[in-house]
Order: C-alpha cells, then structure tokens, then sequence
C-alpha cells in the first residue's frame, strides 16, 4: 500500500468513475452534483467557497476522499457559527477563511470520509488538522456527517455539535390515505382540509422526472427559486446554469412537482431521490396560495415515495410545521476543531450546554408526535 494525499482545486481533475465508486449512489456527493456547482460558477470565484477537495491515492488509484472548501464566510451551511465568527472579531481575531467538509447550500447527512478504510479515515483527519495550522487557518468544521464518518471523528477527539432534523418514513404504505391513518385524527384532519382546499382552488399538480423536464419547465423553476429569495431579501445561491447541468448529468435523480392554476405553472418544487431516499431541495413560487407550500413540498413528494416504494423524505433543515405533516425529529451532528486554545475551550462549553437544550427540544418534539396512541 502506497498511499499519496492530494489537494485539488475543482472536481474536473478527479475521475468521475472513481470518485463515485466512493460515494455508492448518493446523488447530493455525486461527482456530477459537485462539479456542476463548480462549473455553473455557484461555488468557487468570489463566492466564498474555494474549493479545496481531499484526495487519497493509493498506487495512483482514487482510494479515499473529501469534499473540502476554503470558506470567506459562514452563509449556505446551515450549521450556525455566526456567534464564534463574532465573538472572534470582537477579540481581533480572525475568523475566515475556515476550512469546510460539507455539501454546498444541502444540510444532508451522508459521508465525509469517503473510504472506509480506518487509516486512510484517519490520514485524512490528521490532514485537514495539518492544513489548518499550515495556513494558519481558526477552524476546521465537518457538517452532517453520516454515522461512520461520525465515528472516525469521535475517535480523533473533534467536537461534536447536535443537532435536530426531520425525516418522514413510508411503512410501506398502499397509498396515501394508509399513511393519514396511522396519525391522529386531528393530524388526518388537518392535513385532509388542507388538501381538499388545494383542490378547490383549482389547482392541479404534476410531476416531472428528470428526463421529461422541459427547457421551459427548467426556466420556470429558476423563476420560481429566484423569487422565494428576493421575497426573503437575498439573492440565489445557484445559477440557472447549475440546474441545466444536473438535468442534464443526473435526470435519474431529478423530480419537478408543478403546481398549474387554469393551466398557468405557478409553484415549483425540486427534489432529489435515488432508490432508498428523497431529499426535498427547493421550492419557490409566483404568487400566494394558501396550504401550496404544503401540498407542493410535503404531501406531493410523500406521495411520489409510496409510488416508488422509497423509503425515506429528508425533509431539510428546521421547520418544526413538518412534524405535523407526518415527520419524525431524527438527530444530526457536525464536527468541529478550533485553533485557538482559548476559544477552543469556551466552543466546547457553549456546545456543551446547547446539546443540553438540543436534547430537551427533541424530548418535547417527540411528546408532540402526530400518530396515534398505540394502546400496549
């Protein structure tokens, strides 16, 4: 065994075979996904995000690897280190750049540590500790890992930040009416009227695989992304160059829901899914409707997983409305090491005590649970 490490400044210098020999069939780690976001220009230049990916060569053949970005800022994380970042600058310290293992603007769980071969795990940990001290970097931070990479990091002795998500399961539902029964009557109720009301209105909903997406349908979506964030007073992460990419690299992977009001589209909604899980991505729309958001985001895409006997709905980051849509809180962590010695210590006291809060709102998450009461 002859293991040479590497750092590579974009996606279009790996194997797109190797890499994804790595990866399994996770569509968000894909080198397709990755490199589109490169080539669009969503990540890299004066965005924020340099990429800065990890590689592990064992006889010139890719044996492990890293998503990794050099990073100006803290925004498309949704790991919030905000406070450390201010708290650093108030003491005439600086903060950025940071070191990253993420997947840009996606709060997904999955790998980091792409091999499971513990010491190539463990060079590439010992590595990204090397890089930060080399560039006199504050930080490095390794977000929604999934539970292997998880370990390799406990064992290395990072600091372990919890979180909370929500996830919804299929139970091998027939159809959707099986899913409303196993809730509560007040639950099935609410979720009927919404439903009902969606009908009412005249709207009228389909879904698109990635392979029949239309250059108009495309188009539209982006319309409908870019007015959710100008609602919000912000501007896209992703160009529209990104989502041609995807469509055209990965259809397999891609599913549009419209949302069509006397035969004019007026909401959008992509998802991502492979053969075991869907990952609710984006949404946006021209106009208000009441209960849309729903319909569009939650029950279409629950649908589309009984449909397709998928097992899991990722449903994103926060959004405590889900769990009355059938979502279940699931626990996410991220890692963290710190640099300075002083800070490192006041981060883990802080993270400390919000585990603390973190696990008493999961306690009431769960006391809030929208399915029946199965008598014992």
């Amino acid at each position: 065994m002859h293991l040479k490490l590497q750092i590579t400044e974009g996606m279009a210098a790996v194997d797109a075979a190797e890499w994804d020999a790595l990866t399994g069939d996770m569509p968000l780690l894909s080198h397709a996904f990755l490199s589109a976001l490169e080539t669009s220009g969503s990540v890299g230049g004066d965005t924020g995000w340099q990429p800065s990916h990890m590689l592990v060569l064992d006889d010139g053949k890719l044996a492990g690897a890293m998503p990794l970005y050099i990073k100006s800022h803290s925004y498309g994380e949704y790991v919030f280190d905000w406070a450390w970042a201010e708290a650093y600058a108030r003491s005439g310290l600086r903060y950025y750049p940071k070191l990253l293992s993420a997947i840009p603007f996606t709060p997904i769980t999955s790998q980091r540590l792409l091999g499971s071969r513990p010491e190539i795990q463990g060079l590439m940990l010992a590595a990204l500790t090397q890089i930060m001290n080399e560039q006199q970097l504050s930080s490095a931070h390794v977000l929604f890992p999934d539970n292997d990479s998880a370990d390799a990091l406990n064992q290395a002795g990072w600091l372990k930040r919890d979180g909370v998500q929500f996830r919804w399961e299929n139970e091998n539902f027939q159809d959707f009416d099986a899913f409303l029964n196993v809730l509560s009557h007040d639950k099935r109720k609410k979720i009927r009227q919404e439903r009902n009301k969606i009908a009412a209105s005249g709207i009228v909903c389909k879904q698109v695989k990635g392979a029949d997406i239309t250059p108009e349908q495309w188009a539209f979506f982006y319309r409908c992304y870019k007015n959710t964030y100008f609602e919000h007073h912000s501007s896209p992460y992703l160009t529209p160059a990104f989502f041609e990419q995807i469509g055209r690299a990965m259809p397999q992977n891609i599913l549009l829901i419209l949302a069509y009001a006397d035969n004019e589209a007026v909401a959008a909604a992509l998802n991502i899914y492979h053969q075991t899980t869907l990952y609710g991505r984006y949404w946006g729309a021209l106009s208000y409707v009441p209960n849309l958001h729903f319909e569009l985001c939650y029950y279409q895409a629950q649908e589309f997983c009984i449909s397709e006997n998928i097992a899991y709905f990722e449903g994103g980051a926060q959004g405590e409305h889900k769990l009355a849509r059938g979502f279940k809180p699931r626990p996410t962590c991220s890692y963290h090491k710190i640099a300075h010695p002083q800070f490192a210590r006041a981060i883990e006291d802080f993270v400390r005590r919000e585990s603390e809060g973190v696990d008493a709102y999961t306690d009431e998450l769960e006391q809030r649970a929208p399915f029946k009461v199965k008598l014992e």
